[in-house]
């Protein structure tokens, strides 16, 4: 194996961990909350595994080979560096600290230029805009109309439990297509079969880690949100993640930052909860949203200096090279 070949297999191997058994929770997080006292997670993990195939083999079917549903159009393939592959490493060991870094930014922009970057900045600040105003105006509308905080009535317990699997489902298709890029921008543009079939197998096995674990650090930012572990509330806020991420995938082939719209949503969902319960809930509320906020500003300083250190540092002089 080349310098190059070892390269592309560790890139690829700290992308799909990011990717899988990290990034996911922000699809599946309030599923896995609601659902973890009711199902063993190994029947969830086979679920989940099922919708990942399918996106996965889908994606390479109807694409001629290539798995990153068009997100890769503006980034041509590279021989990977050393560099590139230090990106997703940098962005574990974020994580493992509970910081919801973008993937997006941090593993792309060892690969995007700066104009591409640019563009996945703007788009995700927008999809940041656009979650938290929608949430916040859905979410004012939901308080009064119910009581999140309520128990489901017996008689509906089943229909709200078959509206989130199926609202999850395409949630977690729609999520994928968005953030396979990011795993992708490390293979070749067409994939063979039999590197599919170990893809496959190491993305579900990085799917049956993140079950087993409970969802992770980033899992965290969910459950301390309000009433996510709630079957009926954590239905409502994937249909609103799912029907903004398929938004702004038909927007344009540019990769976004999914992390941004996930806060965003929470941010949006959490002062409109704030609003309709009285001035004393904004206390509680503000160190939340902040608390995320800044997170999301150091994952977006650390993408900023990692593209910044290989486009005007490491490649000018030939470090490592």
């Amino acid at each position: 194996m080349d310098a190059l070949t070892l390269w592309m297999a560790i890139g690829f191997a700290f992308a799909a961990y990011s990717v899988i058994a990290n990034d996911s929770v922000q699809t599946l997080g309030t599923w896995i909350a609601s659902n973890n006292e009711r199902f063993n997670w190994k029947i969830m993990w086979g679920c989940a595994s099922a919708v990942l195939l399918y996106t996965l083999w889908y994606g390479w079917t109807v694409n001629g080979g290539d798995i990153s549903y068009g997100r890769l159009n503006k980034i041509p393939f590279q021989e990977i560096q050393w560099y590139h592959a230090m990106a997703p490493a940098l962005l574990l060991i974020l994580t493992r600290i509970g910081v919801p870094v973008s993937t997006s930014f941090l593993v792309l922009s060892a690969f995007a230029s700066t104009f591409v970057l640019e563009k996945m900045l703007v788009k995700s600040m927008m999809g940041y805009a656009v979650a938290a105003v929608a949430a916040y105006i859905i979410w004012i509308g939901v308080t009064k109309l119910l009581d999140e905080a309520k128990p489901v009535k017996e008689e509906h317990k089943k229909a709200w439990r078959i509206a989130q699997w199926v609202t999850t489902g395409f949630l977690w298709f729609t999520w994928l297509s968005h953030d396979m890029a990011n795993i992708a921008v490390f293979l070749p543009r067409e994939i063979p079969w039999d590197l599919m079939v170990a893809i496959s197998l190491i993305f579900v096995l990085g799917l049956g880690y993140m079950f087993r674990e409970g969802g992770g650090k980033i899992q965290q930012i969910v459950i301390e949100k309000h009433n996510t572990r709630y079957v009926r509330s954590a239905t409502i806020i994937d249909c609103v993640y799912f029907l903004i991420l398929l938004f702004f995938k038909e927007i344009n082939d540019i990769p976004m930052s999914t992390t941004w719209v996930f806060v965003g949503l929470l941010c949006g969902r959490e002062l409109a909860m704030a609003t309709m319960t009285g001035k004393e809930k904004f206390k509680t509320v503000f160190p939340l949203i902040t608390k995320d906020f800044i997170k999301m500003m150091i994952g977006l300083g650390a993408s900023v200096g990692v593209v910044l250190t290989i486009h005007y540092v490491i490649v000018p002089n030939g470090i490592g090279l």
